[in-house]
């Protein structure tokens, strides 16, 4: 018996094979991608807070720690809401806690997944009392 006449039905079953497993790893692959997107988001939300943190720190000006946790490349600023704890006398801490809404703009699982909300908060203690310092 010749080796094509054994494999009769069997003839084209990798090719359906292939054709079914594709788009289930097509979006495994997406996925991961938006999952790393995600993390890198988180990566720069946590830098922004301790960024805005450091700034609150140093400079007694209403303001300062949301204009420098905004100005994180990397994120959009209509989807970052900062909010900072009362500065109080040298010694104390200031903590900031950035807020960011994740776009999730990878076809086909960015719209399963939703926007998830990160977050980040870092607490630095108070060096200076004013924008010229102590």
């Amino acid at each position: 018996m010749s080796r094509s006449a054994r494999r009769g039905p069997e003839r084209g079953q990798a090719t359906v094979e292939v054709a079914l497993a594709l788009p289930v790893l097509v979006v495994a692959l997406l996925l991961v991608v938006q999952v790393a997107l995600v993390a890198r988001s988180q990566i720069l939300v946590v830098h922004a807070a301790r960024e805005g943190a450091r700034v609150a720190a140093v400079d007694g000006r209403p303001g300062a720690a949301t204009r420098a946790s905004r100005s994180t490349p990397g994120l959009r600023t209509d989807r970052i809401r900062v909010s900072t704890s009362a500065r109080g006398e040298v010694g104390s801490t200031v903590r900031v806690t950035v807020r960011y809404r994740a776009p999730t703009e990878v076809p086909l699982v960015g719209v399963l997944l939703g926007d998830p909300e990160l977050e980040a908060s870092v607490a630095m203690r108070v060096e200076g009392t004013g924008p010229d310092g102590p």
